[in-house]
């Protein structure tokens, strides 16, 4: 079957979901990934066609269920590094790019520190912090273990050393009996009445655990992280997280109530609230 007759049934199927330019990015992704041929192989030969059409035309049918792309193939870039997703994990989003530009920007990439990831997911905060802070010693916490074994094999694909922990931070004390310089999560922030504001692509298809929390406990694993930081930081360590949005103020207030210092509420790229720092006196 020609290709650029699939690319036409992936319109006629598709446009009325997506927008026609996404429509085409995720053709031009599916056919590299499943068939070796580039956007500009397509262009210089529009007869290009393949004998076995089955796993294209099964991945237009989860897009239609509204599949993420991403889990369809099974990866996806981060920071510049290839991360393997599947439905046990979050897929990593441009703001939590954000969140490790900003850590790297404040660290030499020689310093010997100790990083602690809490919630890790797919592991991608610490992958890439250990990817590019080489001295550093980099611990990643999670409490579901099919996340954590996802994590385990992107350490792997992206050559780096991660000492991974199955542990709820919700009832953990101490990692290791280790001071940190660093703490960084981005925990589940999402409150369940915000659900209505969600894709069905998100809502459907990626895991709840790391997404939702109850409306009248918003802050919850926030509470538990920051109280675990008091604790857990070396005097002036850094605690860093990705945050709602909407709860800026409340975090302003729960570091402060800790007697966190020097405290910064930073935007994402779309001028959101989206992660906050403070210093540990």
């Amino acid at each position: 079957m020609r290709l650029k007759d699939i690319q036409k049934k992936f319109h006629q199927e598709l446009d009325a979901i997506y927008a026609t330019e996404e429509v085409n990015s995720f053709f031009y992704t599916l056919i590299d990934v499943f068939y070796k041929v580039s956007r500009i192989d397509l262009a210089m030969d529009t007869e290009w066609s393949i004998e076995d059409d089955r796993v294209i035309q099964k991945a237009l049918k989860q897009l239609k269920k509204h599949k993420p792309i991403q889990y369809i193939i099974g990866e996806t870039e981060f920071y510049g590094l290839t991360f393997k997703v599947d439905k046990n994990v979050l897929i990593p989003r441009p703001e939590t790019e954000e969140l490790v530009e900003w850590i790297l920007k404040h660290n030499n990439e020689n310093d010997k520190i100790n990083i602690l990831d809490i919630g890790t997911g797919s592991g991608c905060i610490a992958i890439s912090l250990a990817k590019y802070l080489k001295n550093a010693n980099v611990y990643a916490l999670d409490v579901s273990k099919p996340a954590l074994q996802v994590a385990k094999k992107n350490a792997e694909l992206n050559a780096v050393d991660v000492t991974f922990i199955e542990a709820d931070i919700l009832t953990t004390k101490n990692v290791e009996d280790l001071k940190f310089d660093i703490i960084v999560s981005n925990p589940p922030y999402v409150r369940e009445k915000e659900q209505t504001l969600m894709k069905p692509n998100v809502l459907e298809n990626e895991p709840h655990l790391a997404l939702f929390v109850k409306d009248d406990n918003a802050l919850q694993f926030y509470k538990a992280i920051t109280a675990f930081s008091v604790e857990n930081l070396v005097d002036q360590g850094k605690l860093l997280f990705e945050i709602n949005e909407f709860l800026g103020n409340e975090m302003i207030r729960l570091l402060q109530k800790h007697e966190f210092s020097n405290i910064e509420l930073k935007q994402d790229i779309f001028r959101k609230d989206r992660m906050i720092k403070g210093v540990k006196n």
